[in-house]
C-alpha cells in the first residue's frame, strides 16, 4: 500500500509531514516509516539520476519498494527539449537518441535494481496507443530493452480491456512477462477504463486509484484528480485485492488521487478496510 508519489507539492503544502522532516531526506525517511511502497513519478519528466537512486535507497529500510515511472521518451509521449541530456533532440524515431536515452534511464535506476529495492518499472501508455500494429512494435521494442527488468504495463486506451480485445491484451503481456496494471477511476466517460484486475505474471499486480473525478482527460491536474476517497468506494476493491493477493508474490495498490494529503490518507483508510485496524509489519 502506498501512493504514487511522496514529493507532490500539494501534498508537501498539506501539512502531512511533521515539522523537522520537510526537507529531503526527512520527507524519504518519514513516507518509508509510514508504507512499505511509492511510485517514483519523477522520472517520467527527467530522466532519474543514478546519484539519486543511491540516496534513495540509502535512507530507506530493508524492504521498501520503489515503483519508477518510465521517461516520458520511452512510452511515447511528448518529451520537453529542456529535460533532454547533453542537447539530445526529443525524437522517439531516432535510434541513436533512443540508444542513449535507454541507456541512461538504466543506469539511472541501476542502484535501485542492485539494492533489491526496484519493485517494477512501470510503462504507462498514453491515451491515444490503441490496440493495432503501432503499439505492438513499441510493446516488442519495450521488452526488448527491458529484459529481465521488473515491468507493469498501464494503458490508458480503454480499447484494450474492453470485451472483444481484453483476451488479447491479457495474452500478450504474459507472453512478454509484463505485470498489467489495473486501474480506479470514474466511470461513464469515454476515456473510462473498466475496473477489471487481470493477472499476467505471477510475480506482481499492480492497481492504481486515479480518483474519480468526472473532470479526467480535460481540465487541470488538480481537476483530474481531485477526489476524497469514501470507506464505501474502496470496499468495492477489497475481494478484487484479496483474490489478487491469492495469485500473485506481490500487490502493489497505489493511490493517485494527488490533491493535498488525499492520496496518504486512502492509502490509510484502504490498509485498515484490509487488515481490520491491525495494519502488517
Amino acid at each position: 500500500m502506498g501512493t504514487c508519489s511522496w514529493t507532490d507539492p500539494a501534498l508537501l503544502r498539506s501539512g502531512w509531514y511533521p515539522s523537522g522532516q520537510r526537507d529531503a531526506e526527512g520527507r524519504l525517511r518519514y513516507y518509508a516509516g509510514r508504507f512499505p511502497v511509492v511510485e517514483a513519478d519523477a522520472s517520467y519528466y527527467a530522466l532519474p539520476q543514478e546519484r539519486v537512486s543511491q540516496m534513495w535507497a540509502e535512507r530507506t529500510p530493508d524492504g521498501f519498494t520503489f515503483d519508477v515511472k518510465a521517461f516520458s521518451l520511452l512510452t511515447g509521449h511528448p518529451t520537453r527539449e529542456a529535460v533532454m541530456p547533453d542537447g539530445l533532440p526529443p525524437d522517439a524515431q531516432d535510434a541513436g537518441v533512443l540508444d542513449d536515452v535507454w541507456s541512461r534511464f538504466a543506469e539511472g535506476v541501476g542502484p535501485l535494481r542492485k539494492a533489491g529495492r526496484l519493485g517494477s518499472v512501470l510503462f504507462q501508455f498514453p491515451p491515444w496507443l490503441r490496440p493495432g500494429a503501432r503499439a505492438e512494435r513499441l510493446l516488442e521494442q519495450t521488452a526488448r530493452r527491458t529484459a529481465g527488468w521488473p515491468i507493469a504495463v498501464e494503458f490508458r486506451h480503454p480499447d484494450w480491456w474492453r470485451t472483444r480485445q481484453a483476451a488479447s491484451t491479457w495474452s500478450r503481456l504474459a507472453d512478454l512477462g509484463m505485470a498489467a496494471v489495473g486501474v480506479d477511476m470514474a466511470q461513464g466517460l469515454p476515456s473510462s477504463l473498466p475496473p477489471v484486475t487481470p493477472v499476467t505474471t505471477s510475480r506482481l499486480a499492480v492497481v492504481r486509484f486515479h480518483g474519480r473525478s468526472t473532470s479526467w482527460g480535460r481540465g487541470s491536474k488538480e481537476d483530474r484528480f481531485r477526489h476524497a476517497y469514501h470507506d464505501e468506494e474502496l470496499a468495492t476493491w477489497l475481494p478484487r485485492l484479496r483474490d489478487l493477493a491469492g495469485r500473485v508474490e506481490q500487490v502493489h495498490v497505489l493511490f493517485n488521487n494527488c490533491c493535498g494529503d488525499a492520496s496518504v490518507r486512502a492509502a490509510e483508510q484502504m490498509d485498515r478496510l484490509l487488515h481490520g485496524g491491525h495494519r502488517r509489519a
